[in-house]
């Protein structure tokens, strides 16, 4: 089977290697040359654990996967063309911008010249594959195509392995054809007893959006409770254990800590209200999490505000939204940063990976190539990413070069009472 992926961003990439690992022929389409020109060379555009021996592998000894910057001439052998293309955030309505989707949609139309699939695993709102289905039909008879929503559930960070080892895969078709070439796709799956999810397009396309906003609903939900707790005396991550034991709601994002970012949750909760508001639906419970994780960096940046003085010197560890990514795209810990400098406070911050996307998002910031010379001279410690490294930093080394031996730890990756032991004074998130 020969597959097209259009967009080469963190979706269409590991798409592309994980396929072409199952033994399928993988072009990937992309209109930036710098980006191809670094993929032809075998060298991932971001960071994920494991992307560079796939593209080396396929590109180099399998020759499963190649890359060009045009449609024109690649869906002659094509059987499945996906749609992964970014949908981001108009600013004004909340909506997701699909402009991207219909540019592709347009360019596909220009280059069927047989039957194939044409696949939306974009983040997109419900109704997006049948407009794409539209938009061909205009100039393509019908009988060379159908449309699938196939959406992605990847995690940044371990992307290939939610690929390659998924809870589930969702596909939304509209005929018994396309569903078994689907099915035919996912075949490698099948050993691995993986639950194919056979839906009509539309409930696919919610499936999506429903999945992501009641994750960040649970983020919401105990960043609330660690609030709480803080005020009576309460240890949210007590709590969180005991809740996670019961099978109905499970431990998982239960996390307590600055609130939910990436390129996932903040743009599907808003664009998810934005759909629903068209069809004169309110989501209240989905309202409620976006403006609870909005005013989150501001209570986060109160409480420190608070209990270190003006004009001092932090030491800001971590600030990819999560760990294992150089993505900072809303990232919590670059807004918390953001608000502390325009308060006067000089951040000298480190992270592993994602150092030059921050210098991008915020070049007032000065960064270091190691924690401890970020902790050089500093008055507080804030750890803002729970990376592996800063899990067991040497914090009697660290004693004899901080100013002042103060710590937010906004992850709880440390025993309070170490820490304590220490001479340091300790604030964690629901405790």
């Amino acid at each position: 089977m020969n597959l097209t992926i259009v967009g080469t961003g963190y979706v269409g990439l590991v798409t592309g290697v994980c396929f072409a690992e199952f033994g399928y022929s993988v072009k990937c389409i992309d209109k930036d040359s710098k980006r191809l020109e670094k993929l032809k060379s075998g060298k991932c555009p971001f960071y994920e654990p494991g992307m560079d021996e796939l593209l080396d592998k396929h590109i180099n000894k399998t020759k499963l996967i190649s890359f060009d910057y045009t449609l024109q001439n690649n869906l002659n052998n094509s059987d499945i063309v996906f749609i992964t293309v970014g949908t981001p955030t108009r600013r004004l309505e909340d909506e997701a911008d699909l402009s991207f989707v219909w540019q592709v949609a347009e360019e596909i139309a220009e280059n069927i010249n047989k039957y194939c699939l044409v696949v939306t695993k974009s983040t997109v709102p419900v109704g997006t594959t049948r407009e794409v289905k539209k938009i061909i039909s205009n100039k393509v008879d019908e009988k060379l195509f159908d449309v699938v929503s196939n959406p992605e559930f990847l995690r940044e960070g371990s992307a290939i392995d939610d690929f390659i080892r998924p809870d589930r895969v969702v596909i939304g078709t509209e005929n018994k054809k396309s569903e078994t070439i689907m099915k035919n796709l996912y075949r490698p799956l099948f050993l691995k007893e993986t639950p194919i999810v056979s839906t009509s397009i539309e409930t696919s396309e919610i499936i999506k959006y429903a999945s992501n906003s009641f994750l960040a609903t649970k983020i919401a939900f105990i960043n609330e409770v660690a609030d709480l707790c803080e005020v009576v005396g309460a240890d949210v991550q007590q709590v969180a254990h005991a809740m996670g034991i019961d099978k109905r709601i499970g431990s998982k994002f239960l996390n307590a800590g600055p609130g939910f970012g990436g390129s996932c949750f903040p743009k599907d909760v808003k664009a998810f209200s934005s759909t629903a508001k068209k069809k004169n639906v309110e989501l209240l419970i989905i309202n409620a999490v976006n403006k609870s994780n909005q005013e989150r960096i501001k209570k986060i940046s109160d409480k420190i505000i608070s209990n270190i003085k003006k004009n001092s010197t932090i030491c800001f560890l971590g600030l990819s939204f999560k760990p294992n990514t150089d993505d900072v795209r809303d990232s919590t810990s670059i807004k918390i940063a953001s608000k502390l400098f325009e308060k006067g406070y000089k951040l000298q911050c480190y992270d592993p990976e994602a150092m030059k996307n921050a210098k991008n998002e915020n070049s007032n910031l000065f960064f270091f190539s190691s924690a401890y010379e970020a902790c050089e001279g500093a008055s507080a410690i804030i750890i803002g990413t729970e990376w592996n490294e800063f899990r067991a930093l040497n914090f009697n080394k660290i004693s004899k070069i901080l100013k002042e031996k103060i710590i937010f730890d906004l992850r709880n990756i440390y025993i309070p009472e170490d820490l304590k032991k220490l001479g340091f004074e300790y604030y964690g998130t629901g405790k």
